[in-house]
């Protein structure tokens, strides 16, 4: 490391300690030694020192503990004049330096002078769960840490387009000059959060602990490490968590004591200005400094130094694609026209066809275009989608259906919502402009089925619709279809199949988990069912969804078959021998960390309480979700605990095993809501109409002793039935 950079990033490592010290002293005297500390919604306290350190810090005093490490990995002050000759010293000091910006922003929180204007301030459990299936499925591929300003906000914002036209997701702040690149974003009106992939943290540099906090819960809650086990999960970031820092601007002491932690972590920084380079290879996986001071070949040289694996979607319609801009709103002040919704009808349906019955490309539109439409008014519309292929089968075709969702909202300035006949789309004033037409759907749809389905779809031809009576005509023989799609799934059951797949994408992140999917179980992600994994292994013989046959029943109630186990303990690294896929209490399968939910024993209550990741308060269980959650994700298989999908508790085989339906005790609000009729029908079919209404809520009980009380006086079926432990 040079000179320069090993000098400015520990006196930058001491003046960020010095900050953290002085905040520390200051709280204690004001607000005492069991004054309780902590970000929120986390079950990691403060991460970066649970991770490394393995403490739990839950009160003022226990904080003493990192900082002391903190001071000690720091060493004395340098003077200008020191030579480090190799990597470690200026490391710590960026370990130190992550260390107390932790401090400084938690002592921040207890003084609620976090989060800070305009910007998301934590990152918490819940929203690294709800991204965690587009982390290992490869849509979102890499991090970026922008911190400063770019020249202007012209090139602010063309950086951060770059990067999401790459589904890289981009979190800014820190300053230049006084001036920080969310005010540049703010100032040309860019759309930022989650669902954009641009995340404001804060407008200091101390703030980029958050990222990197945010990037270190990953080692603990997808790979299974355990706290305390620093080699670990530092080479976890490094080998799985395809982050880098982007400085904009000049760089100071502070920058460069806080990217010398990022590099601990593997971590690159690239510069826009002329600072020292760092170019052997060694800590992160190739350069370790370096700087590309033309911004046009910024976002390219980033992607190269940190080796994120992007694919950009080259299809030809006069605005960027990208997954990036799936979560983006069109106003209703910004639209130039919509379709659905209160508005009109308007639907999507995939039909497969013979081979000669489709002209692959051909793209038809039947009716008005958006230019004949005033500004803001509405038309209907039909999305008529007729697909070929050798390899194609009709059990394909609402799979690829429901794909037309992300594929209309990967399109920048377009908006979708729903499926089948409840669709809402909106196309925003500067899509318009930029020359976006109806036809430029078809081309979106036809493109992105070839670049997904080429394995099994050979013909796309699309065909949107307008005018009014042929919408309603065509209406009518799609809905047909939708009920003997539904009557036809319906029917499928465990039993009715000879084949279970896997499904492997959460490997990425968590290498000891694996997902077992029938047609009555779906992965604990929501985003795969047995239809999709089907369709997975038909397009990639040799990728994550693997075809089981099922030949040996070892145990029809608790769901065990020979090959299943073979299976599990061959992709779990043998760490796992047996799974039980209709039992939560023997042998459960195991869980990564991207569940929708949490299934988990109520022992007083003798049944079970499910709630889901967006559910920020207390559960009966004594636990919230986000520290359920970290018992239970990571690949371990915890009997009493699982994370499910929230659509598997209206399975017939709903942990069966242990009794089912009529073990649910407790759900949050939210779900009741969701589940709604479904519920009702499956309740009817276990012989209790009202279990909905007998199961709590968190305004019934938030402890088990209420919820006991509450489940007698509503003689819940759980308390007489056999005792679970």
């Amino acid at each position: 490391m040079s000179k320069i950079i090993a000098a400015a990033a520990i006196r930058g490592g001491h003046e960020i300690y010095g900050q953290a010290a002085t905040f520390y002293e200051k709280a204690l005297q004001e607000k005492g030694e069991a004054a309780a500390v902590g970000f929120p919604d986390t079950a990691y306290y403060l991460p970066m020192a649970h991770a490394l350190m393995g403490i739990k810090i839950e009160t003022l005093g226990q904080m003493k503990p990192v900082l002391d490490h903190a001071r000690d990995l720091l060493g004395p002050a340098p003077s200008d004049a020191l030579w480090f000759p190799y990597l470690g010293t200026a490391l710590d000091a960026g370990i130190a330096t992550l260390l107390s910006e932790e401090v400084i922003m938690v002592l921040r929180y207890l003084y609620e002078q976090e989060p800070q204007a305009d910007c998301n301030g934590f990152f918490s459990d819940t929203i690294l769960r709800t991204l965690g299936i587009q982390l290992v499925d490869g849509r979102m591929p890499g991090f970026a840490a922008i911190l400063g300003a770019a020249p202007d906000s012209k090139t602010a914002v063309r950086i951060v387009r770059e990067f999401q036209k790459r589904s890289i997701m981009v979190f800014v702040g820190s300053s230049t000059g006084g001036v920080s690149i969310i005010d540049q974003l703010l100032q040309e009106k860019v759309q930022m959060g989650w669902d954009s992939y641009i995340v404001p943290y804060g407008r200091d540099t101390l703030s980029g602990i958050y990222p990197l906090n945010w990037a270190i819960r990953g080692a603990l809650t997808f790979g299974g490490i355990k706290p305390g086990n620093p080699r670990a999960c530092l080479e976890y970031c490094k080998n799985r968590v395809f982050a880098f820092g982007l400085a904009l601007g000049t760089v100071d002491d502070q920058k460069y004591a806080t990217g010398a932690g990022a590099i601990d972590m593997g971590f690159p920084v690239i510069a826009d200005t002329d600072i020292p380079q760092i170019l052997p290879t060694g800590i992160c996986t190739y350069e370790h400094v370096v700087h590309e001071l033309n911004h046009e070949n910024l976002v390219p040289r980033c992607i190269e130094v940190r080796g994120v694996k992007v694919s950009v979607a080259k299809i030809d319609i006069p605005v960027s694609f990208s997954a990036a801009f799936e979560g983006e709103r069109v106003r209703r002040e910004d639209t130039r026209v919509e379709f659905g919704g209160k508005y009109s009808t308007a639907f999507e349906f995939v039909r497969m066809r013979e081979m000669d019955e489709v002209e692959d490309g051909k793209i038809d539109l039947i009716g008005p275009d958006v230019d004949t439409v005033p500004e803001g008014g509405a038309l209907p519309l039909a999305v008529w989608v007729e697909i070929a292929g050798r390899a194609m089968h009709t059990d394909f075709e609402p799979l690829i259906e429901r794909k037309i969702h992300d594929f209309m909202n990967y399109a920048m300035g377009v908006f979708h919502m729903g499926q089948r006949d409840i669709v809402w789309l909106r196309i925003s004033k500067d899509a318009y402009a930029a020359g976006f037409r109806l036809r430029h759907l078809g081309t979106i749809v036809h493109a992105q089925i070839h670049n997904l389905y080429s394995k099994i779809v050979d013909k796309v031809q699309v065909t949107i619709i307008t005018d009014p009576q042929r919408v309603e005509a065509a209406l009518a023989d799609a809905r047909k279809t939708y009920a003997q799609r539904d009557e036809r799934l319906l029917g499928m059951t465990d039993e009715s199949v000879d084949t279970f797949y896997s499904c492997s994408l959460c490997q990425s992140f968590a290498p000891n988990h694996i997902c077992i999917i029938s047609p009555e179980r779906l992965g604990l992600c929501g985003a795969v069912s047995w239809l999709d994994g089907k369709v997975g292994y038909e397009i990639d013989p040799t990728g994550g969804n693997q075809p089981i046959k099922k030949t040996q029943t070892l145990d029809p109630v608790k769901g065990q078959w020979r090959e299943v186990n073979d299976f599990v303990y061959q992709s779990s690294n043998r760490s796992i021998e047996k799974v039980s896929l209709y039992s939560l209490m023997e042998d459960p399968m195991t869980s990564c960390g991207c569940f929708e939910c949490i299934l988990a024993l109520v022992p007083e209550c003798n049944g079970f309480m499910i709630v889901n990741r967006e559910f920020p308060g207390m559960t009966p269980c004594g636990m919230k979700f986000s520290t359920l959650a970290g018992s239970v994700g990571g690949g371990n298989q915890t009997p009493g605990f699982l994370g499910v999908g929230r659509l598997y508790a209206l399975s017939r085989k709903f942990i069966s095993a242990d009794g089912g339906l009529k073990r649910l005790v407790w759900m949050p609000k939210q779900l009741k809501t969701f589940y709604g009729d479904r519920f009702a029908v499956r309740a009817r079919e276990e012989g209790v109409p009202d279990l909905l209404d007998r199961i709590a809520d968190e305004s019934d009980a938030t402890t088990a002793e209420e919820l006991l009380e509450f489940l007698g006086r509503k003689q819940h079926p759980a308390l007489d039935m056999e005792a679970l432990i």
